[in-house]
C-alpha cells in the first residue's frame, strides 16, 4: 500500500461524554494514517502508526511513531460486507490510542517472549497433555496450511461445531492466519441451525467434534454449495466419506503449501478487516453474524486484562461455556493468548457434573461463570449444608454473618474486617475454596444473563465476591467491568478503559439507552445493512437495547432491556427481571420465573420448580434435594414436580402465593403487582428451547411454547 492509499480519517465530530454528564461533549477527532516514507521503503507496504491532525493543518497533535500497524483503506465506521475494512474509534491518547495489531501479531508476541511456557493443556486417557505457546503456533500455521490446502478462500467462513478443545482453538486461529473468518456454531445447533450458520458464512470448511456432529453437516451437506471439506477432530470416523478428514489427516494435508505461501497471506491482513464471525442466539429470528475485526479482538484482550491487572504467564482457567459465545472466546482464547496464560480444558460433560472435579484439578487464577452456574454451586453447598449437625450449621452461619460484612467492607473499600474473621478465614472459607477448586482464584466473575442478589449475597457470605460483566458481541464481549478494587453489588461495574458510554434519551430518574463507543465496537451483521444501521447509529454509537444507569460514582446498573418491557394495557412500562428475580429470592424452591402481561390488564407469571436432570441436561420430574427439603419444611412430603402439581399441594401453592405477595406488597404501582400464576409441567432447559447457550431466558420462545397457559390467565 502506497502512502497516498492509507486511510484519510480527518472528519470531526461531536461525541458526548461518558457517565452521567448526557449534556456535555467532547470533540473526536478522526485520523489519519500517514506514511513515514513512501511505500517503496515499507516492508510490505505498511503504512505507520495513525496520528492525529489537529484542524489548522498544522503538526500533528501526537508526535509521528513507527510501527508494523496495517490497515486497510477505509471510509465509514460500519460495514456489512466479508471484505471491507472499517474506520477504526481511535483515541488521541491512553488505552484507546493504541496501535492496532492484527491476530498474528499479537500472538507472534506472544510466543517471541512466553514461547516456552504452557498455553493449552486437555486431558487425554485421564492424563493432562500440555502444549507450549511455539506449539500452539506451530500447530496453528499447519493447520492454516491445511486450510489453504482444502481450498479456504479469502473471507469465506471456517465453522467450527464442538465443544471446547485444544483443537477447536487451533482451527479457529488456523483459520484467521489462512486469511478466513472464523465462525463458532452452538453443539446444540440442530442440523437447520447448523445450515443457516454456514450458508450465511460462506463456509469451505466445517471443523465438527465426533460423529454425532457430523451427523448434523451431512444432513443438510448437499445445501451448502461452498463447502468443500470436512474435518472431524475427536476419534476415527464411523465410515469414510468424500472430502470427509480426521483432525490428523487434516493437519498432515498442509504439509506441502510453503511457508512464504502462507507468509505473504498473513503479511496481507489489516487490522481493521474482519476475521471472526460470532452468531447471535437468534432469540427474534434468524441469527445475525457479528463482524469482529483483528483490532476489535486484540484490543479489547488488551485493553480488559489490563484493566483487572492481569499479569503475564500467570495466569491459568479453564474454559467449558461455549467459545461460539463471544464471552467464553475472549476470555478463553484471546484473553488468554495477550497475556501468555494457560487455557486448560474441562470435560464435554462439564455442566452435567464433572467442571466440579476439573477446577479441583486446575485451581484456576479467575473464573467466569453464567449466573446459572453459579446459581448451580449454591444450590449445591446449600444441599451439602442442610445435612450437616447442627453445631456445624452454628459455626458456617457465624461464619458467613462475618463473610458477608468483609466483603461490603472490601466492597466500600474499607480495608478492615469484623471481629473473628481471622477464625472464620482459616476453618470456613479456605475450606470452602479449597473444594471449589478457587482456592487460587483472585477474580471470579458473572456475565451473559441477570444474577440475582440472594445469590450474589451468598458468595460474598463465603468471602467470594463475584464481580458482574456486561457487554454485548457487538462489543466484542465487555464493555463494563467490575473487578477487586471497582465494583458494586448488582452493578455492573465501569466502562473498559478507553471507551465510553452513552445514555441516551434519559428519564428524570437519569435512566436511558446505554449506548457504546470504542474500539470494540463490532464492524457490522454480515449482510445485513438494515439491521447494521438499527444497532449503530449515524455517529458511529453503539445502542444496546438495554436500560441503565449510573450511581454517582459512575457504576453502571442495568435496569431492564427495552425489547423485554412489558407495556400493560394501562401504558405502565414494566421490567421484568426484577419482579422476577425478586419471587425466586422470595421462594427458594422456584427455578425460572417469566412475567407476562403485555398488552394485558394485568400482570400474570409462569413458574418452574427446582428439579434435577438426565446425563443429557435435559429436566426431569425429580426434584432436587433442597427442593424437596422445602416441601419437608413446610409439611410435605414430595419427591416429583408432578406430585405437587397433580395434587395443586395446598402448602406449597400456599407459599408460592405468600411469596408473591411479599413481592407485590414493594411493587411501586397498582400495575407491576402480579395477579395470577401458574407452575408448567417441566423446567426450562436449552434443549427445549426456552433457554439460550448461556441459559439466558428466550422470552419470545416461552411466549410461543406456553401460549395456551398464558391465554388461560386472561380469558373472561
Amino acid at each position: 500500500m502506497s502512502a497516498d492509499e492509507c486511510i484519510s480519517q480527518s472528519d470531526s465530530r461531536e461525541v458526548p461524554v461518558s457517565g452521567n454528564d448526557t449534556e456535555g461533549s467532547v470533540k473526536t477527532e478522526e485520523y489519519q494514517t500517514v506514511a513515514l516514507h513512501d511505500s517503496q521503503n515499507q516492508p510490505n507496504g505498511h503504512c505507520s502508526f495513525p496520528v492525529m491532525k489537529n484542524n489548522t493543518g498544522d503538526e500533528p497533535a501526537i508526535p509521528l511513531m513507527t510501527g508494523d500497524v496495517r490497515l486497510a483503506q477505509a471510509q465509514e465506521l460500519w460495514s456489512t460486507a466479508r471484505d471491507k475494512p472499517v474506520k477504526l474509534r481511535m483515541e488521541t491518547s491512553g488505552l484507546g490510542s493504541e496501535p492496532p495489531m492484527t491476530i498474528h501479531q499479537m500472538f507472534l508476541a506472544t510466543v517471541q517472549k512466553y514461547g516456552d511456557y504452557p498455553a493449552l493443556r486437555a486431558k487425554k486417557d485421564g492424563i493432562w497433555i500440555t502444549l507450549t505457546y511455539k506449539e500452539y503456533y506451530q500447530h496453528a500455521r499447519a493447520a492454516a496450511k491445511s486450510f489453504l490446502k482444502l481450498g479456504l478462500e479469502r473471507f469465506h467462513g471456517v465453522g467450527i461445531l464442538g465443544f471446547n478443545s485444544p483443537e477447536w482453538f487451533i482451527a479457529d486461529v488456523g483459520c484467521i492466519l489462512a486469511g478466513g473468518l472464523a465462525t463458532g456454531i452452538y453443539s446444540t445447533n440442530s442440523p437447520e441451525a447448523c445450515h443457516y450458520v454456514a450458508h450465511n458464512c460462506e463456509a469451505n470448511v466445517l471443523v465438527v467434534e465426533n460423529n454425532k456432529q457430523l451427523i448434523k453437516i451431512l444432513q443438510v451437506r448437499d445445501q451448502l454449495p461452498h463447502l468443500k471439506a470436512i474435518v472431524q477432530y475427536k476419534g476415527e470416523l464411523e465410515q469414510e466419506l468424500p472430502d470427509v478428514y480426521t483432525w490428523a489427516e487434516f493437519m498432515k494435508c498442509g504439509a506441502d503449501v510453503p511457508d512464504s505461501e502462507l507468509d505473504v497471506l498473513i503479511d496481507s491482513q489489516k487490522a481493521n478487516e474482519c476475521c471472526t464471525l460470532i452468531y447471535t442466539s437468534g432469540t427474534t429470528g434468524n441469527p445475525k453474524g457479528v463482524m469482529l475485526s483483528h483490532d476489535n479482538i486484540t484490543w479489547t484482550a488488551s485493553a480488559a486484562g489490563r484493566m483487572v491487572n492481569l499479569k503475564m504467564a500467570e495466569e491459568e482457567l479453564v474454559s467449558y461455556l461455549p467459545l461460539s459465545h463471544v464471552a467464553a472466546q475472549v476470555q478463553d482464547m484471546w484473553i488468554c493468548m495477550r497475556f501468555a496464560g494457560i487455557t486448560s480444558f474441562a470435560e464435554p460433560d462439564a455442566l452435567k457434573g464433572s467442571l466440579a472435579n476439573t477446577l479441583r484439578e486446575v485451581r484456576p487464577t479467575s473464573f467466569l461463570g453464567v449466573p446459572r452456574v453459579w446459581e448451580k454451586m449454591q444450590e449445591a453447598m446449600k444441599a451439602v449444608g442442610a445435612k450437616s449437625s447442627v453445631t456445624k450449621k452454628k459455626i458456617a452461619d457465624w461464619a458467613k454473618g462475618i463473610g458477608l460484612q468483609a466483603s461490603y467492607n472490601a466492597m466500600n473499600g474499607d480495608s478492615s474486617v469484623p471481629w473473628g474473621f481471622t477464625l472464620a478465614n482459616a476453618f470456613v472459607f479456605k475450606n470452602v475454596r479449597k473444594a471449589l477448586g478457587l482456592d487460587r482464584c483472585k477474580a471470579c466473575y458473572t456475565g451473559a444473563a441477570p444474577i440475582t442478589k440472594d445469590t450474589l449475597e451468598y458468595f460474598m457470605s463465603l468471602y467470594i465476591p463475584v464481580f458482574e460483566l456486561y457487554g454485548m458481541s457487538e462489543s466484542t464481549g465487555p464493555h463494563s467491568i467490575s473487578w477487586a478494587e471497582g465494583y458494586r453489588i448488582m452493578s455492573c461495574g465501569k466502562v473498559l478503559t478507553g471507551c465510553k458510554t452513552k445514555l441516551d434519551k434519559p428519564d428524570t430518574d437519569g435512566t436511558g439507552e446505554i449506548c457504546f463507543w470504542g474500539r470494540h465496537v463490532f464492524m457490522g451483521y454480515l449482510n445485513m445493512p438494515e439491521k447494521t444501521e438499527e444497532a449503530l447509529d449515524t455517529d458511529g454509537w453503539l445502542h444496546s437495547g438495554d436500560l441503565g444507569k449510573h450511581d454517582k460514582d459512575d457504576f453502571l446498573f442495568i435496569t431492564g432491556r427495552i425489547k423485554e418491557l412489558i407495556i400493560t394495557a394501562g401504558g405502565e412500562n414494566v421490567p421484568p427481571v426484577p419482579i422476577e428475580d425478586a419471587l425466586k429470592e422470595e421462594v427458594s424452591i422456584i427455578s425460572n420465573v417469566m412475567l407476562v402481561g403485555d398488552k394485558k390488564k394485568f400482570l400474570s407469571m409462569l413458574l418452574t420448580l427446582k428439579c434435577n436432570v438426565d446425563d443429557n441436561g435435559d429436566p426431569i420430574d425429580e426434584l432436587t434435594p433442597l427442593a424437596v427439603e422445602y416441601c419437608r419444611q413446610h409439611g410435605v412430603i414430595a419427591s416429583k414436580v408432578s406430585e405437587i402439581i397433580n395434587k395443586k399441594e395446598p402448602a406449597i401453592y400456599k407459599a408460592i402465593q405468600e411469596g408473591i405477595d411479599r413481592v407485590n406488597a414493594k411493587a411501586t404501582s397498582n400495575a407491576q403487582r402480579v395477579q395470577k400464576w401458574t407452575i408448567l409441567q417441566r423446567d426450562f432447559s436449552i434443549s427445549s428451547g426456552e433457554l439460550g447457550p448461556t441459559m439466558k431466558l428466550k422470552r419470545p420462545v416461552v411466549s410461543k411454547m406456553y401460549e395456551e397457559d398464558i391465554n388461560k390467565f386472561y380469558d373472561e
